[in-house]
C-alpha cells in the first residue's frame, strides 16, 4: 500500500482565475490528470469573495467547512448555509452555485469525484473509530492529533496534516486530544 502524507501549510497556493479565492491541491488522481480528466481530486479552498462556484459536468462534490464563519450556497433548488465546521455537504458539480460569505474569509475541504468512476463517502470523526477498508481514501486532522493504524502501517497526524492512500486499506483511528476532529474520505469504485 502506498501512503502519501501532506501538510496543508506546505502545499502551493493557486489563486482562482476570478480572484475570489485560492486552492491548495492535496491530490489529483490519476497522477498528471487535469481538471477535465481526474477520477478524484481533493483540495483545500480559501474563499475570500462572493461569486459563482465553477461548474464541473459529470462530477459529484462534497465540501466541509474547516475554518471561518462559512458561506451560503444558492442555486435553483439549493439554499444551504455551510456554517458548521466538520459537517459535509454534498451536491452535483453540474449545478451552477452562487456563493456568499457569511462573515469574512472561509476555508473548506473540497472533494470531487467523477460520477461514472467513483462515489465519495465523507465522514467526520471525534472519537476512536474503525475506518472500513476502501480502495482509496484520505484523512485530514482538522483539530487535534490522531493516531492511525492499518496492519504494519502506523501514522500520526497533527492539525492541518493528513495522508491519502491508493490501495485497499482500513484503519483504526484514535484521537490523541479530547477535542480532536478528523475528516475521513473513502472512495467506492462505481465500475465494479
Amino acid at each position: 500500500m502506498a501512503i502519501h502524507s501532506f501538510d496543508i501549510a506546505a502545499l502551493p497556493t493557486m489563486p482562482w482565475k476570478n480572484g475570489g479565492g485560492s486552492t491548495r491541491e492535496i491530490v489529483c488522481h490519476p497522477p498528471g490528470a487535469d481538471m477535465d480528466s481526474f477520477d478524484w481530486r481533493v483540495s483545500v479552498a480559501t474563499i475570500a469573495a462572493k461569486g459563482p462556484f465553477s461548474v464541473f459536468a459529470g462530477v459529484d462534490r462534497v465540501i466541509v467547512l474547516l475554518d471561518g464563519a462559512g458561506v451560503r450556497l444558492q442555486a435553483a433548488d439549493i439554499d444551504h448555509r455551510l456554517d458548521t465546521p466538520g459537517a459535509p455537504f454534498a451536491f452535483a458539480g453540474d449545478v451552477a452555485l452562487d456563493c456568499e460569505l457569511l462573515d469574512g474569509t472561509s476555508t473548506d475541504l473540497s472533494v470531487m469525484t467523477r460520477r461514472s468512476q467513483l462515489r465519495a463517502e465523507v465522514k467526520v470523526l471525534t472519537g476512536s473509530s474503525q475506518i472500513a477498508s476502501a480502495q482509496s481514501g484520505l484523512v485530514l486532522a482538522v483539530r487535534g492529533a490522531w493516531h492511525l493504524q492499518s496492519g504494519a502501517h502506523d501514522f500520526r497526524c497533527a492539525t492541518g496534516t493528513g495522508m491519502w492512500w491508493d490501495a485497499a486499506a482500513g484503519w483504526q483511528a484514535t484521537p490523541l486530544a479530547p477535542d480532536a476532529l478528523l475528516v475521513v474520505l473513502r472512495l467506492h469504485d462505481m465500475r465494479v
